[in-house]
């Protein structure tokens, strides 16, 4: 069809890549592809993955979409892509990849991050002078834990990357960062958009790790086309651009059209994320707050739990429940799910700030451990976090007249109804669930017209492209409010013990 204007979206997450091919003419996803990845899990709090596996996944994923699409890979116009946030890639002088990456679960390296927040200043210095405190999961970190434990790799560093960073530098052979994704990273001035170099040189004077940095680029600038033998490989276009890209809250944010103040998303993945858009660096007092840059060029306050859908899947599995069976049971139990609290810290927890907390189940009696009383209270559990981190937010003057929600866990009916009854806020969802995948595919349309002289801007994509679902619309009902809420605040007695 002549007047198709075809997209690639990519979004590597922590359990699998997903690709989807967007007409941003029509406006219309034409097909999608999926495979997962493994995880290397260890002592400590160990999490890492092989970036080769996110290559095969990339290219499986990419022809299934084209094939679910029925499109020519030849007709496309650009590629976005979307990555896990935090994670480190470090290459060698070849492009060779060092070792596994460090992903954002990953927790193996808290005694560096406390030393660097020490050396910062504590929570307080790592704000003023970064705008954001460093988390754990956060990518300097890990460059200080791999000079540690791995001199040898760490003397062989050439590349520091993140995940998406390093797709794009598989794609077009071209190192870039853009400001988004570079936010967490824990070396990056979110006011200044700039790196903090100085930190890097603490870490090694030597000033080897600055000259390994990425170049930093706007979030409309394309980092290039994609090298012949990759778009051969892939079955794509070589004249295909390759958008800035971003993490996967970034990408989020784009793809439930998340662009303007006013607009909350709330991600129920295998961590849970709430964010909004700012077109001000308005940094938050609250050190669980993370002030990243937007990739659509402002800023997006963000909070994150460690533990959601991961967390939901390990009682899944303990019962051997498939997800439908499992909604049946959470239905089943009432709100406080009689009094059995779930703490569902399997991750250590970032929001509230709990890194060594561990899981735990209270109010346990003779009658109430039930199967569907557990099913209940880990949902329960997790959806606290994110109401923690939402009233974290709303205290900083977030406004929210309603919630869009994406990630797995939203496509639980039952799941929607307890967040608007623990938010007390309407719910919907988009059409498109796989709302990175999308956002990248929507960052790549606007990418390649800035590339042809700007014709559309982004609000225009995402006005063709973003599209609400309305079955999904889910308010909160009054009785519900106040049960939740006494369930919410026994929650909160629970995490005060910790």
């Amino acid at each position: 069809m002549a007047n198709q204007q075809l997209f690639l979206g990519i979004d590597c997450g922590t359990q699998g890549t997903k690709a989807l091919i967007l007409d941003a003419h029509s406006g219309e996803v034409l097909g999608q592809g999926a495979a997962a990845h493994s995880l290397i899990s260890g002592a400590n709090g160990r999490r890492e993955q092989d970036p080769a596996q996110w290559l095969e996944a990339f290219t499986c994923a990419t022809r299934q979409a084209l094939l679910a699409a029925g499109v020519d890979g030849l007709d496309i116009l650009g590629i976005g892509v979307s990555g896990q946030q935090h994670g480190l890639v470090l290459l060698d002088d070849k492009g060779q990849v060092l070792r596994a990456a460090k992903l954002w679960c990953d927790t193996e390296s808290t005694a560096q991050n406390d030393c660097l927040l020490t050396h910062l200043g504590g929570e307080e210095g790592s704000l003023e002078r970064l705008g954001v405190v460093i988390a754990p999961g956060y990518t300097v970190s890990k460059l200080l834990w791999t000079k540690e434990q791995h001199p040898e790799v760490f003397s062989r560093i050439a590349r520091i990357l993140l995940p998406h960073d390093y797709l794009n530098y598989w794609l077009t052979g071209r190192s870039c960062s853009e400001y988004g994704d570079a936010s967490g990273t824990g070396y990056f001035n979110v006011r200044t958009r700039q790196w903090d170099l100085q930190l890097l040189r603490d870490i090694d004077p030597s000033g080897r790790l600055q000259a390994a940095l990425p170049e930093l680029i706007d979030a409309h600038q394309a980092v290039g086309t994609v090298l012949p033998h990759i778009a051969e490989h892939l079955g794509i276009n070589p004249l295909a651009l390759v958008s800035s890209g971003g993490g996967d809250n970034m990408m989020g944010a784009i793809g439930t059209g998340n662009i303007k103040p006013g607009a909350i998303t709330m991600s129920l993945g295998s961590s849970g994320t709430v964010y909004a858009y700012a077109d001000q660096p308005k940094v938050s007092p609250d050190a669980s707050v993370a002030t990243f840059c937007s990739s659509s060029g402002g800023w997006l306050p963000l909070i994150c739990t460690m533990n959601l859908t991961n967390a939901t899947g390990v009682i899944r599995e303990l019962f051997e429940l498939d997800i439908e069976r499992f909604n049946e049971l959470v239905a089943l139990a009432p709100i406080g799910a009689e009094g059995v609290c779930m703490l569902p810290f399997l991750n250590g927890e970032r929001v509230p700030a709990l890194p060594h907390a561990t899981g735990s189940l209270l109010g346990l009696t003779m009658t109430n451990l039930t199967q569907a009383n557990l099913c209940r209270a880990v949902v329960e559990g997790t959806t606290y976090g994110l109401r923690y981190g939402l009233d974290v937010l709303r205290r900083n003057g977030l406004q929210s007249h309603s919630i869009c929600l994406i990630g797995g866990g939203s496509k639980s009916a039952v799941w929607r109804q307890i967040v608007a009854d623990i938010m007390n806020t309407p719910v919907i969802c988009t059409g498109q669930s796989e709302a990175a995948a999308l956002g990248a595919a929507i960052q790549a349309a606007w990418c390649t017209s800035w590339a042809n002289g700007h014709e559309h801007s982004l609000a225009d994509v995402c006005e063709r492209c973003v599209k609400l679902d309305p079955a999904s619309e889910t308010l909160p009902i009054a009785g519900n409010v106040a049960a939740s809420q006494l369930a919410y605040e026994r929650y909160r007695r629970q995490v005060a013990t910790l």
